[in-house]
């Protein structure tokens, strides 16, 4: 293939900048994909800057993919040419372990091949993200993108839209569920339109009286402050699910108190102190606080199918890749409703 733009970091506290890799030949079981757009995920922030640790550059961001189909493989058998598809958080993992066998690639016990800023299977080779004009992928880790949905507001689903899909499902979430979501951003408005399209019954959880009406626009049937104690107290009880998609940190065991008997409250945001609850608080009610990682390829073409016959994408601002470093700074501060996505078409302009 022919030299790739990009916009890469050359390190944690450098902008990123218009940068050229070579992506590999399509090999038989590849399919070459020209991307359309690249979603901006708060984890491509901490990435970026190191925030984790482990961070290795140069580093070409984004695992919300969608664009098409230029050339696929020889024993390529799935898509064709011109089809609309999708890349996630994965490009590979070992495909022989238990999870992987049972379609949680996620999982994978050697280590999944991630997007970016990770290596291929061959723990040699560093893959670079979607923040570029093309990427070769397995067939495998492919996804299709209903041809009805904007492509735009689709690429959020790659990541936010799984993220929230899997624990719903996971949880045997059905209509007439109470459940409540936690935090209204590019996770949380994924979730209540995602668990008001199952017919849960969701109440937004927000420390911000500001986002009553948009949670209600996304399918919120209720809402309740958090930043007023006596919430806890008449919410007490209430809720068969809680997913909770903040980052920051905040007690958690005061919303576990907000479930009913076998409750469940599921973790996808990651705060950066660890939580403290008595455990109390899981035995009198036999509760469960639990964790979700995105979901595997099976799982995830499961949610796009979902969010193609409801209609559903995700809420974004779309913005020329020059103004990649600004988006950062204002996904920080939360000044986005809900997600970024970059035009890479910006890109192949010249960037």
């Amino acid at each position: 293939m022919a030299r790739t733009r990009t916009y890469a970091t050359q390190g944690p506290k450098l902008p990123l900048a218009p940068f050229e890799i070579d992506r590999r030949p399509v090999g038989p079981r590849d399919v070459a994909i020209e991307i359309d757009f690249c979603g901006i995920c708060h984890s491509d922030i901490h990435q970026v800057r190191d925030e984790w640790g482990g961070a290795t550059f140069p580093m070409v961001p984004g695992h919300e993919i969608v664009g098409r189909v230029t050339r696929v493989g020889a024993d390529v058998k799935r898509f064709r040419v011109g089809d609309h598809v999708g890349v996630g958080c994965m490009v590979d993992s070992c495909r022989t372990c238990p999870p992987c066998k049972a379609d949680m690639e996620q999982f994978c016990q050697k280590g999944a091949a991630y997007t970016y800023n990770s290596t291929e299977m061959d723990r040699k080779t560093p893959t670079f993200g979607g923040y570029s004009t093309d990427v070769v992928v397995s067939e495998k880790f492919v996804l299709s993108v209903p041809a009805t949905l904007d492509m735009a507001g689709a690429a959020p689903l790659l990541c936010a839209g799984i993220t929230t899909y899997s624990p719903l499902r996971h949880w045997k979430v059905k209509a007439g569920d109470q459940v409540g979501v936690v935090g209204l951003g590019g996770l949380g408005h994924m979730g209540v339109k995602l668990a008001a399209a199952m017919g849960a019954q969701v109440t937004m959880l927000s420390t911000s009286k500001s986002k009553e009406a948009d949670a209600r626009r996304l399918g919120a049937t209720g809402f309740a402050l958090t930043s007023d104690p006596a919430t806890f107290k008449r919410l007490a009880g209430k809720f068969d699910f809680i997913l909770d998609t903040i980052s920051a940190n905040h007690d958690v065991q005061a919303y576990m108190g907000m479930l009913k008997l076998d409750g469940a409250l599921v973790l996808v945001g990651v705060p950066p102190e660890p939580a403290s609850i008595h455990a109390s608080t899981f035995i009198f009610g036999r509760k469960t606080l639990s964790g979700s990682l995105i979901g595997g390829i099976a799982e995830t073409q499961e949610m796009l199918d979902f969010c193609g016959q409801h209609g559903i994408t995700a809420d974004v601002e779309v913005i020329p890749v020059e103004k990649v470093d600004e988006a950062f700074e204002r996904t920080v501060r939360s000044d986005v409703r809900y997600r970024f996505v970059i035009d890479i078409a910006s890109l192949r302009k010249g960037g």
